[in-house]
Parts: C-alpha cells; structure tokens; sequence
C-alpha cells in the first residue's frame, strides 16, 4: 500500500503535467516549457534519471520548446525519451509502449522540419512499425504515425506514397467515430497539400475546405491549427488564379499566426512568402519582394540559410527579381537556390528540378539578351 506521501508526490507530478499541457494548448509556451522542466526534476529527484515517467515529462517539455520553433532543443529532449524507453522493447506495459511511439513520432517531426529527412524517414517507419506492433492495426497513435509518415513522404516529393498513408489513417479514425473530429481535419489537409503540390488544384480544394469546416467545429474559428488550414487554401487559390480571395485569406492566418506565435515564427514566415506569391501574380513586385525579403529572414534565423524553406523562398524571390529587371542578381540567387536545394532534398525532388528550370531559363534568356544587344 502506498503512503500518504507518495500518493502526494504522484498529485504534485501529475497536476504540474497537466498543468504544463494546459499552458502550451493555450499558447503559453515559456511557461509551459518551465512548467514541465519543473515536473521533469520532480520525476527525477523521486525516481532516478532513468525512469519511465522521466521520458513522459522529457516529452512534454520538448513538445512545448517545438511549439516555440526551438526544434533543436525540442530533438535533444525527444532524443533523451526515446533512449531512456529502448531498454523497454519487449515490455507489456501498454503506457511505456505509447511513449516509445510518442517518442519515434516526436523524432520524425522534429527532424523532418529540422530539413534531416532521412533521419525523419527512420523514425517514421520506426513509430508506424512500434504502433503496429505494440497498439495494434486499429489504434489511434498509429493513425497519428501513419499521417506524421505521410508529411514526410510530401516533404521528400515522393507524393504517390502520401496518399495511402493517409487514407489509412482516416480509415482508423473514422472506425473509431472520430471521422468529424480535429484529428481527421489534419488528415483532410494534408490530403489537400498533397493534391496542391502536384499541381492539382481543384481537387485540392474540397479536402482543404472540409479541414477548415471540421476543425473550426472542434476548436473554433481563432484557433492556430485553423489558420493553417486557411492558409492551405489560401494556398490553393493561388493555384486557382482567385488572387485576391487568397490575399484576405493569407492575411487572417497571417493575423492568428502573429497573435498566438509572434511576429518571426515558422508559420508567419510561410504565410509572408505565400502572401509574396500572390502579390507576385498581381503584378505588385516590389511587395512581392520586400514580403520575400521577410520570410527569407526570419527563416534564416530559425533553420539557416541552407535549409530547404530556406532554400524554396529564396528560388521564388530570385523569380521576382528577374521580373524586376535585375538578371544578374536573379541568377545568383537562382543559382544559391538550386544549390541549397540539392542539398536538403536531393537532385530528383520536384522543387530542386524548378529550382534547375529556373536558372537555366534565366541564363538562356542572359544570353539571348547580349546577343540582342
């Protein structure tokens, strides 16, 4: 039987832990990050540095310095977790087993926005195969891990092995009555960004709507994750030459995003560079680049300037400085472009063959131009 002091040591943890997931679904993340470095020395002082609930309280924090674009700090926690829990591959607890696939999730995202796709790979493959295992076939963290896995694979343009990974996790949750919840809205979106990426814009459009529609039911209308989805669609009808309808929406994610995240986060800076698109297309170009020009900065200061957002953003600003009149400068950063891109996601990925494209047209066009003159 347990005594009255460790019951209240179990209350401390447990209410500091909900505490901090309270602060970081409310936006809170400094605190919530404190709050769970708070509970992660509790759990330790109480049971040694290699305990179960160490990894628990591991993963919490480094999920609220994610939220806060601290990936890396976010990697080194996950990394932690994911070691302390490896001596537990053959346990029955099912608790441990859920964090061991929390853990594998965690590394995938992480390293996928950190632009290491192979490592993401691993830890993708590595958490859909854990859940399997571990969960079974019909559990929802396995949904979570097949959709984390479909991310990816858009990430890598590999866009054909997107699609199923994502039907299937659909599939889980609307067996489990969850196919209106929040949960399959990240689905719909995602099966939107895919369609989008392959340049298939109408057929991009309703899954994008269906997100928005769900997720505004679940969260309502002011919450970050569906300013997301109206940025994909945003996003959509920018494909579909709606310019201004995609301009307003941009703008009201831009608005969340500022409110919740601050003014150089990830998801700002992606909103600037779409919102650079369309501007771009309306023929506005020296917005189009001073919004470029943003975004590329605050990227840099998040992942360098070698990543592959990095790298995207960069490519389209070289497109308006062309359209701008100045060819040199547009190559060089045509040709920096391609190079970052090569990089991070390899020759055959679709972005880096624009990226070719690109420079290539920019340098024929050079030339015909001296020739002219």
């Amino acid at each position: 039987m347990k005594s009255a002091r460790s019951n209240s040591a179990e209350l401390s943890v447990a209410s500091l832990h909900a505490e901090a997931v309270q602060l970081r679904e409310s936006g809170n993340y400094e605190r919530a990050a404190a709050v769970a470095r708070r509970a992660l020395g509790f759990v330790e002082r109480r049971d040694g540095r290699s305990h179960p609930d160490v990894a628990a309280m591991l993963l919490e924090l480094g999920q609220a310095l994610e939220a806060s674009d601290r990936w890396d700090d976010a990697r080194g926690h996950y990394a932690r977790a994911d070691r302390l829990l490896r001596p537990y591959a053959r346990t029955a607890n099912s608790a441990i087993r859920r964090l061991r696939v929390k853990a594998a999730r965690a590394l995938c995202g992480v390293y996928r926005m950190l632009g290491r796709y192979p490592l993401s790979d691993r830890q993708g493959r590595r958490a859909v195969a854990l859940a399997e295992r571990g969960l079974g076939r019909r559990d929802l963290d396995l949904a979570g891990a097949l959709n984390d896995l479909g991310m990816l694979r858009k990430y890598q343009g590999r866009y054909p092995e997107a699609v199923p990974l994502y039907r299937r996790a659909l599939h889980i949750l609307r067996r489990a009555g969850l196919g209106e919840s929040a949960d399959a809205a990240s689905v719909f979106h995602n099966l939107g960004g895919i369609e989008h990426a392959r340049g298939r814009y109408l057929r991009a459009e309703g899954p994008a709507r269906r997100a928005i529609d769900l997720r505004t039911r679940a969260l309502g209308p002011r919450h970050p994750a569906v300013a997301a989805d109206v940025a994909a669609l945003a996003a959509i009808l920018e494909g579909r030459h709606k310019y201004r309808e995609a301009a307003e929406h941009y703008r009201c994610a831009l608005e969340t995003f500022r409110r919740h995240f601050g003014p150089r986060s990830y998801e700002v800076s992606v909103n600037l560079a779409g919102l650079a698109g369309v501007q771009q297309a309306l023929g506005n170009l020296k917005t189009a680049e001073r919004l470029y020009r943003d975004a590329l900065g605050i990227q840099r200061g998040l992942f360098g300037a070698r990543h592959f957002e990095s790298a995207l953003t960069l490519a389209n600003l070289a497109v308006v400085l062309w359209d701008r009149g100045c060819h040199p400068q547009a190559v060089r950063e045509g040709r920096r472009a391609l190079r970052f891109a090569r990089a991070a996601a390899g020759p055959r990925h679709p972005i880096t063959r624009d990226c070719e494209s690109n420079v290539r047209g920019m340098i024929a066009a050079m030339r015909i131009l001296r020739r002219a003159r």
